[in-house]
């Protein structure tokens, strides 16, 4: 489960992420990160990570099983963010049913293409 203060919570924030920042595109996913010099100075306490899984994806179950997979696959990944960093994961259709590993590798080349000009 990814922490409390990680998570996004606000329309304003996923809002800020998506429509600001770099993004990385894999099959099933894409990533929206806002970095630290975009955001407010008063939100650079913790990355907040959010998800956003449409109904295209499938029924409730399927929704909430992918999204799930992400957020443990992000709690892993969001120590390796600066603090007022902020990460929005879309998910697109071709997601439903696919496998962990699978689900992994494309958040992981997604992750790649959006942090690939990153020191």
């Amino acid at each position: 489960m990814l922490p409390a203060h990680n998570r996004m919570r606000t329309s304003g924030d996923f809002r800020a992420t998506i429509r600001g920042g770099v993004r990385g595109r894999s099959s099933s996913l894409m990533l929206h990160v806002c970095s630290p010099d975009d955001a407010d100075p008063a939100d650079q306490v913790s990355a907040l990570v959010g998800f956003v899984v449409p109904k295209t994806v499938g029924n409730a179950v399927v929704r909430n099983r992918v999204r799930r997979q992400l957020r443990h696959l992000m709690r892993e990944r969001v120590q390796h963010l600066r603090p007022g960093e902020s990460v929005v994961v879309r998910v697109f259709p071709a997601a439903r049913g696919k496998e962990w590993s699978e689900l992994e590798s494309d958040l992981d080349r997604a992750w790649s293409k959006a942090f690939k000009d990153r020191p």
